[in-house]
């Protein structure tokens, strides 16, 4: 049993680990959780078996706080999620406006009108006064966060579209847009290349 635990501990916090760090949204962020509980159970079983009060003391704690991430990304957060979605499905199938939750845009994918991948969302900033989203500040390159680049692209620049966003500027053109400093967005939407859409030629 000692064993196996001492197996299982490992590989269930480095999993449970990738799994919430890559913050893929909620389901699995509380999956993550859920296997981050497994590894907590076999760590403590190691415990016992050998006698480390620390490593008990130090395992139950960190099991009641799974529990919690378990409840919060399960639980209210999945929720949320639902909710935002059966807002827009039904948002599509009235007579009004279709809507998306702004908490979903990061990490939404950006395309060109070919349907290539371009980039991903980043974030977003919104007007003070009217609510209205003045950019979208777009991740494009680098590796899990290595070598990545960002660029602002305008409201007017971008059209959402089936889980993301489409865009009618080429890759290079959307790479030739100035880079901008993650620690300092631009203050203003107004000074930013906004292309219109367009379809295709």
């Amino acid at each position: 049993m000692e064993d196996i635990a001492g197996w299982i501990a490992p590989a269930a916090t480095m999993v449970a680990a990738m799994m919430t760090a890559a913050n893929l949204g909620s389901r699995i962020t509380g999956w993550g959780f859920v296997v981050f509980t497994i590894g907590s159970v076999a760590w403590t079983v190691v415990a016992i078996s050998t006698g480390q009060r620390n490593l008990l003391a130090a395992n139950i704690f960190l099991s009641g706080v799974n529990l919690i991430g378990i409840w919060r990304w399960l639980g209210r957060e999945a929720r949320l999620d639902d909710g935002a979605r059966a807002a827009r499905r039904h948002s599509r199938a009235a007579a009004v406006p279709d809507l998306f939750a702004i908490t979903a845009m990061e990490g939404q994918p950006l395309k060109g009108l070919d349907g290539a991948h371009l980039g991903s969302v980043a974030g977003a900033t919104a007007e003070v006064a009217s609510g209205r989203i003045a950019y979208l500040l777009v991740r494009i390159g680098g590796v899990a966060g290595i070598g990545e680049s960002f660029r602002a692209l305008g409201w007017d620049a971008v059209t959402p579209e089936g889980g993301g966003f489409r865009t009618a500027l080429s890759e290079p053109a959307l790479a030739a847009l100035p880079e901008v400093d993650p620690a300092c967005w631009p203050a203003a939407a107004a000074d930013l290349p906004q292309p219109k859409m367009r379809g295709p030629s």
